[in-house]
């Protein structure tokens, strides 16, 4: 790594603090229509600054923001993404008076992008200087100024608090100079897109910020707007006379030329970085993403020329995407396209880029361990029910107390989980939402069928549309690679059908593989049976796996996950109804498996205690502590052999 300009501040706890708007983006998903005539919208965090703060964040800086939000579910919903995406949110201000800012937005084409903005009195331009802390701003190494927030005097207010504190304690000052006309008043609502309208107001509020900077970025129009020359050229060099900052003009397609020091006459021979040719799908947001990239660089002390490839290699990957900020990459997606390229034009039909991005994207983050009880059973239970001669309609209510179990044996803490199946299991769905599992699985697969199918409909990407995100997919497929080939190849038709769906829809996908049911069960049956999978393109983010024989056949499990799928989340066990003794020499076999993150159980914990209940025998607390008692000692199990208890 070179080593930082003797210019920036030493280490600190944050590498840039960014300032300015924050909004909720609602993307119209009818690409080639109207705005008028899109029906279906995607949700996103927007707004250059908040932008920036996530793109910086996964591209591997210490990052923060300065921002209003509402006191409602879309100011909460800001500061909540923002917090999983790694940003330090105790810069953003909550307004009780005022609702958080909208922006809606569509794609006709690839260069007609309406854009309607709701910023009325909104919470992000109630900022003062009130809102910022002279010790936060201390605590970074540079701050980022933004356009919009020089508009009102009480938002440049504090900006230019900010921008007193970060010189006056030695941190770099970047301005992007974010010039939407809209949002200065000079255009109607229905002009939401429009880039650039002339004024000598809105440069006149710019021009005096240029002393400031140590880092000044605008495309062709910002420079003009900020400078108050007509013509590139002189405006650039007017910005050169009133600032010795570094320059980057962005120019689109063309990518970047940075400029540090005089600006040539011949503006081409600034600094170039590597340019990328890519389909153009959407532009918002690739201002945003480039920013990212740049301060990735700008900030860890590389060289102009590789801070502006990195520039140019984000704004590739916002354009080629649909949203703003859940399209910039992480630093491993990055490092990754800049090694191996794309074979697309069309950087979002990339399948391997797509993975690395999604794998290195999760909206839960990472999860080292995962204890779930599992109560997805359907089949099984409705036998139980039959085989008493109950009504089979209070098993939904037997499932509510497995939620409560498990709850009294998580306590709220990371690393447990559940399974729970629609059909019966409805209002423990419910219930489990309110606690705080890690992780929540459902089952899609109609119980017992083989070949597979889905429980519902076939058309499983329509169902999975109105799961919560962050709902993973389970589907359990009885397959060995010794089937009949007519019936794998219409399992796997059906499993790589499902992975397209969970990926189109942004789902978690568990696939669960029971093999020794259907066959002999040796050292290479299972990885013969994830390899076969993998060879189709399926790339599950968990899989569940019944326990092997030996440690060969977890070591042939673990050489071909490596092979195909680093990213993979890991291998979670299934019980199938053993007993806790021989689960829990399962659990001790697999240390030679680091891909084994824990299990998911079902009938060794709940299968007493259903047919006592719902045979009259058990109340509802007794009940609850007889599963709660099996799956603490499974778990107690589980961590001791990991030496963490």
């Amino acid at each position: 790594m070179p080593r930082l300009d003797p210019g920036f501040k030493p280490e600190a706890e944050l590498d840039v603090i960014t300032i300015g708007r924050s909004s909720v983006d609602i993307y119209g998903q009818q690409i080639g229509a109207r705005l008028e005539d899109t029906v279906s919208f995607a949700r996103s965090v927007g707004g250059c600054p908040a932008n920036i703060a996530i793109g910086t964040a996964r591209l591997g800086l210490k990052s923060a923001i300065i921002t209003g939000v509402g006191d409602e579910q879309m100011g909460s919903f800001i500061k909540e993404h923002l917090a999983r995406e790694g940003v330090e949110t105790k810069g953003i201000k909550t307004d009780p008076t005022r609702l958080t800012a909208l922006v809606l937005l569509g794609v006709e084409n690839d260069k007609t992008f309406p854009t309607i903005f709701y910023r009325e009195n909104c919470a992000d331009m109630s900022i003062t200087e009130d809102d910022v802390s002279e010790d936060f701003i201390q605590s970074a190494r540079a701050v980022l100024v933004t356009g919009t927030h020089f508009s009102k005097p009480n938002t440049e207010a504090a900006q230019k608090k900010a921008i007193r504190i970060a010189k006056s304690n030695g941190a770099k000052v970047i301005f992007d100079i974010d010039y939407r006309p809209n949002l200065w008043g000079l255009a109607g609502h229905r002009a939401g897109e429009e880039r650039y309208i002339a004024s000598d107001a809105v440069s006149n509020r710019l021009k005096p910020v240029l002393a400031e900077c140590d880092l000044i970025v605008g495309t062709e129009e910002e420079v003009l707007i900020a400078s108050g020359e007509a013509d590139l050229l002189a405006a650039l060099k007017a910005i050169r006379a009133n600032s010795s900052a570094t320059i980057v003009l962005k120019r689109g397609p063309m990518g970047c030329i940075v400029y540090d020091g005089a600006i040539p006459d011949d503006l081409e021979q600034g600094i170039v970085g590597q340019g990328f040719p890519i389909e153009v799908y959407n532009t918002l947001g690739a201002g945003d993403s480039f920013m990212s990239g740049f301060l990735r660089g700008w900030l860890k002390g590389e060289e102009h020329k590789t801070s502006a490839t990195w520039a140019n290699a984000c704004g590739a990957f916002a354009v080629s995407r649909l949203l703003c900020s859940p399209e910039i990459p992480s630093f491993t997606e990055l490092t990754y396209f800049l090694k191996h390229g794309s074979k697309e034009h069309a950087l979002r039909k990339d399948a391997d880029l797509n993975h690395v991005h999604w794998a290195t994207t999760r909206i839960a983050g990472d999860i080292p361990l995962l204890m779930a009880l599992a109560i997805d059973h359907r089949s099984q239970l409705v036998d139980v029910a039959r085989e008493l001669g109950v009504d089979e309609a209070r098993i939904p209510a037997f499932k509510r107390l497995a939620v409560a179990a498990a709850a009294r044996v998580a306590k709220g803490r990371p690393g447990y989980g559940m399974l729970i199946d629609e059909r019966l299991g409805r209002d423990a769905f419910f219930d489990a939402m309110k606690q705080n599992f890690t992780w929540i699985g459902r089952p899609v697969e109609l119980p017992g069928s083989k070949p597979l199918k889905f429980e519902f409909s076939q058309d499983i990407g329509s169902q999975l549309v109105a799961w919560p995100v962050e709902h993973c997919i389970k589907c359990l497929c009885f397959y060995h690679p010794d089937d009949p080939a007519a019936l794998k190849a219409e399992q796997q038709e059906k499993l790589k059908g499902l992975f397209d769906a969970a990926r189109k829809v942004g789902r978690e996908l568990l696939v669960e593989i029971i093999a020794g049911k259907n066959g002999p069960l040796d050292d290479d049956t299972i990885a013969r049976a994830m390899r076969e999978l993998y060879d189709l393109g399926i790339k599950p983010d968990w899989w569940k796996l019944e326990p092997q024989a030996s440690e060969t056949a977890w070591a042939k499990i673990e050489a071909v996950i490596a092979e195909f799928d680093p990213f993979c989340r890991g291998i979670v066990l299934l019980g199938l109804e053993a007993p806790a003794a021989e689960l829990e020499k399962a659990f001790a076999a697999t240390l030679v498996a680091p891909s084994v993150k824990g299990f998911a159980v079902g009938r060794t914990i709940f299968a007493d205690a259903a047919r006592q209940w719902l045979g009259g025998k058990m109340d509802d607390e007794a009940a609850i502590a007889d599963m709660a008692a099996r799956f603490e000692g499974l778990t107690k199990a589980w961590l001791k052999t990991r030496g963490l208890n």
